[in-house]
């Protein structure tokens, strides 16, 4: 991180380095797979089918969570991680629990400021937690050694809203109402302001229930309106209490009632919702884990400021489908999963050339994804090479058994509820679409993602996927023009079968002011 301009913040016992949003790295995402409540979509189906809590379900999702925890610091040059997450996620607090290696690696990257803790209404990364709040004290005990065994030289890179009036904390009150649980209420109060035959197809709700999928919206909408008018907050636990939990029970525990309609859909859209929310608040992007629902379902028009290009011309769009040329690879492996490494390797990974080479040319990307023809190559290059480096810490730690490598570049063009891909590398260019007919009136967005995979083992293997763009059509007609040029390009396939889906937050703290988040 660059020199940044502390005199209008204290420092703390010289632990800690405070730092605004504005001066986190222009890359730092927020990882969604963090929040307490997440799991991937199918087990979370699972789990009302079969009324199981998330404690029930634990060492799965630990696994799944910690996989995406890894896979954020491979390909985030710097990550945000809610405060409450380093002593109440197990998948973040293993590696605190004893002195080693482990703890050591969590310890450089805090001080490199590659994880940044982000605090609400903290003014310290170890200050005890309010007592009313619910904390897991041997984790919060490993948390506070890990920072009391740092390096004197050492600091913490903590966010927050506001460090001003130390003794009023007023400022910090009012951003953190503003920036965070106000949108929180729009995106939630919004929910019916959208094409709900679109919105039902992106979350797997069958076109023939569509019309009560709407309905049971227009309620979510209603009762956290009612909530506003009574001056009482809209947050998430509140939403989970009405439409996603069985009654009576704590929503930590996470137990998911099957006899609530649509809980499974409108849990999706309230997690995915909470993620992009401090995302926002914090101008930087959302990390969606594979299977989870992605931005593009809210249908609406990013801030300026955390925004990445927008596409609005049918034929600069399908610029994103044209096959890329990209140089044979040929020899390369990479490892059966990215699950088996431990921290002190994620640790390792970042100090390579390779990884700073493969970060900055994705940053490049971004900046600038109007040159896509020009650049993906270079990303594609460097996420080869990366996975190499991959493979020489999996064979360090354990005897693994590398699969084939065979790299593609897959470009995911969604377009209200039409998808088309495009994968291409090591002499394969294939494209599909699945395309659903809609009675479109008005504009249509959507987003251009780029994935960067191992074709043969798919979702086993170190898979990299980022929005790189936002598509915004002004008209029918203009999507029309599109899907007509796409199906002219050379082995197009329209698939048939059901709608596709929009698929791939931070718990914060409060007190008497702010309430949970």
């Amino acid at each position: 991180m660059g020199e940044q301009d502390m005199t209008d913040v204290d420092s703390s016992d010289g632990l800690m380095t405070p730092i605004r949003p504005e001066q986190l790295d222009p890359g730092a995402v927020i990882a969604q797979s963090l929040d307490n409540q997440w799991v991937p979509a199918g087990l979370a189906r699972e789990m009302i089918e079969q009324g199981r809590s998330l404690d029930e379900v634990a060492k799965r999702r630990v696994t799944e969570v910690r996989a995406e925890y890894f896979r954020s610091l491979i390909n985030a040059s710097q990550v945000v991680i809610n405060r409450a997450y380093f002593y109440n996620n197990d998948a973040i607090n293993r590696d605190l629990r004893e002195d080693g290696e482990a703890r050591e690696a969590h310890r450089r990257l805090l001080a490199s400021g590659a994880i940044v803790p982000f605090l609400l209404n903290e003014r310290h990364p170890a200050e005890e937690p309010p007592s009313h709040l619910h904390i897991r004290p041997a984790g919060f005990t490993a948390w506070q050694e890990t920072l009391a065994g740092l390096r004197s030289e050492d600091r913490v890179h903590c966010v927050r809203m506001s460090w001003e009036d130390p003794e009023r904390d007023q400022e910090n009150r009012d951003r953190t109402r503003t920036r965070l649980f106000q949108p929180f209420a729009e995106k939630v109060q919004g929910l019916t302001a959208k094409d709900i035959d679109i919105l039902a197809a992106q979350v797997g709700v069958d076109r023939r229930d569509a019309d009560r999928f709407g309905q049971r919206l227009g309620e979510v909408v209603a009762f956290s309106n009612d909530l506003s008018v009574r001056r009482r907050p809209v947050v998430r636990n509140s939403l989970y209490e009405e439409f996603v939990t069985v009654p009576g029970t704590n929503v930590a525990e996470g137990r998911y009632d099957r006899d609530k309609p649509f809980a499974a859909e409108i849990k999706q859209l309230l997690d995915l919702i909470y993620s992009v929310n401090l995302a926002d608040a914090l101008g930087r992007y959302p990390l969606t884990p594979v299977g989870s629902l992605r931005r593009v379902v809210l249908q609406e028009a990013r801030e300026a400021r955390a925004t990445p290009g927008v596409v609005e011309d049918p034929e600069q769009l399908l610029t994103f489908l044209r096959r890329q040329s990209f140089a044979a690879v040929q020899d390369h492996l990479t490892p059966a999963a990215v699950d088996e490494l431990e921290l002190h390797d994620i640790w390792r990974l970042r100090q390579t050339s390779v990884w700073d080479e493969y970060v900055r040319a994705f940053g490049e990307l971004t900046a600038a994804p109007e040159a896509f023809q020009d650049s993906v190559g270079r990303v594609f290059d460097r996420y080869v090479r990366l996975n190499s480096e991959i493979l020489k810490l999996a064979r360090e730690r354990r005897q693994a058994r590398p699969n084939p490598w065979r790299p593609v570049v897959e470009v995911v063009v969604t377009v209200g509820a039409a998808v088309f891909t495009a994968v291409s590398g090591e002499d394969v260019w294939e494209v599909a679409g699945a395309a659903v007919p809609l009675a479109v009136t008005g504009s249509l967005s959507g987003s251009v993602q780029l994935v960067l995979r191992n074709r043969i083992h798919g979702r086993q293997e170190q898979k990299f996927a980022r929005e790189i763009a936002n598509v915004r059509l002004a008209s029918a007609r203009e999507w029309e023009q599109f899907h007509d040029l796409v199906r002219r390009l050379p082995g197009y396939r329209e698939a048939a079968g059901p709608a596709p889906t929009g698929r791939a937050g931070t718990t914060t703290q409060d007190n008497e002011d702010l309430p949970e988040y």
